[in-house]
């Protein structure tokens, strides 16, 4: 593996974010950052004047891209997605699964388990485990999940569901159904992240599955309770619940700017992820597309399945990152929302942020908001192609 040494880098994240400073990378590995002179010969050294490099962006919450449906792929489609992900400056994902059959989830998990196994020294985004989105939905909110695929929870639905042999395990339920409290419990007992989502749950019931573990919720504002003045809600809940964590999806759609930005000042970045929930169409633009048993119309970057509902989104973390720019939001700001507090949320202790011993998953970006240069495991990413 080459050595690569960053010169004049800025970087998101750093406590003086205008300072330039040396990034040196040996064996994948962060091994300096300076504001001296490099310390080390390096092999490859770039110049980032005018420059600001980034942590890679971790997306936590996604379905798919460039046609290729996470439920539906093989190993070979994770990969391609992989691709596509670290051309837009994601280099480590979540494949998320929507309700399906048993034996479609067993398909799932073995893709994933392959493409875990293969990734390592390619040039693509790294799958860091599964993200299981609405086993135990409320049907009320459903979104564009099926929920005919739903589940109550009485004890042994969980260790029915197919596992990754590496990797972590997420889960997106609402505790108000039979038997959620109990399930919190278990999935913070197994080690799975417990999120809340796709729920109506009361402060009480909320609040009984905080303590029993889960202190994070998905997809903020969607599929969810509202605030009113004379009730919390879920998405009140969330926002005055000092240790509770959310992630949101910066679309302009899902959540009407004014609204986001309220949410995240509110909250502050330092308790907020941003998520893509990207589908498959992302990246082939408009168009209608058979998807999870349905037509999904895609319109102006707009999400629409065939019962009216909002199914997921088509930007990629990228255009997250741009939408907040223009929001006026800083680029540590957005390095703390994509990159470290997903890594804090998954537990990646060595990814998330530019610091030695860190893992080198690394993109610079230009002062016209495009990616020139992509770092995954200390390797530079040739030919990639950004949105």
């Amino acid at each position: 593996m080459r050595s690569i040494c960053l010169l004049n880098a800025l970087c998101a994240g750093e406590p003086d974010p205008k300072q330039s400073r040396t990034i040196g990378i040996k064996d994948g590995l962060i091994a300096e950052a300076t504001i001296e002179k490099a310390l080390h010969q390096y092999d490859i050294v770039i110049d980032c004047n005018g420059l600001t490099v980034f942590p890679g962006f971790i997306d936590v919450h996604n379905h798919g891209a460039v046609g290729i449906d996470v439920n539906a792929a093989d190993t070979e489609g994770l990969l391609e997605i992989g691709k596509f992900l670290a051309g837009n400056g994601v280099t480590a994902w979540m494949p998320t699964l929507v309700p399906d059959t048993a034996e479609n989830y067993r398909q799932a998990i073995a893709a994933i388990d392959g493409a875990i196994e293969r990734q390592r020294d390619l040039p693509v985004a790294q799958a860091v485990g599964v993200h299981y989105e609405g086993v135990f939905a409320n049907e009320k909110m459903c979104g564009a999940l099926r929920p005919e695929y739903f589940k109550k929870f009485t004890g042994s639905e969980l260790d029915e569901l197919p596992r990754l042999k590496k990797g972590a395990h997420m889960m997106t339920f609402a505790p108000e159904i039979e038997g959620g409290i109990e399930l919190a419990k278990e999935l913070d007992r197994q080690g799975w992240i417990g999120s809340i989502g796709h729920t109506h749950a009361d402060v009480t019931t909320l609040d009984a599955a905080r303590r029993a573990g889960s202190s994070h919720v998905t997809h903020f504002f969607n599929a969810m309770t509202g605030i009113h003045h004379r009730e919390t809600g879920v998405a009140g809940w969330a926002l005055t619940s000092p240790d509770v964590t959310f992630d949101i999806i910066a679309d302009g759609i899902h959540v009407v700017p004014t609204m986001l930005e309220f949410a995240l000042r509110a909250k502050s970045p330092e308790k907020v992820l941003l998520i893509s929930d990207s589908i498959a169409p992302t990246g082939l633009g408009d168009g209608t597309y058979a998807l999870w048993s349905e037509k999904v119309i895609v319109e102006g970057g707009r999400t629409r399945n065939e019962r009216g509902s909002i199914a997921g989104s088509v930007i990629t973390m990228l255009d997250a990152m741009r939408n907040l720019v223009a929001y006026g939001f800083s680029a540590s700001e957005i390095a703390q929302m994509a990159s470290a507090n997903p890594a804090r949320l998954l537990k990646l202790d060595n990814r998330g942020a530019i610091g030695v011993g860190k893992r080198a998953d690394l993109f610079g970006w230009d002062e016209d908001g495009h990616i020139r240069f992509v770092i995954i495991g200390g390797r530079m990413v040739e030919n990639f192609e950004s949105a």
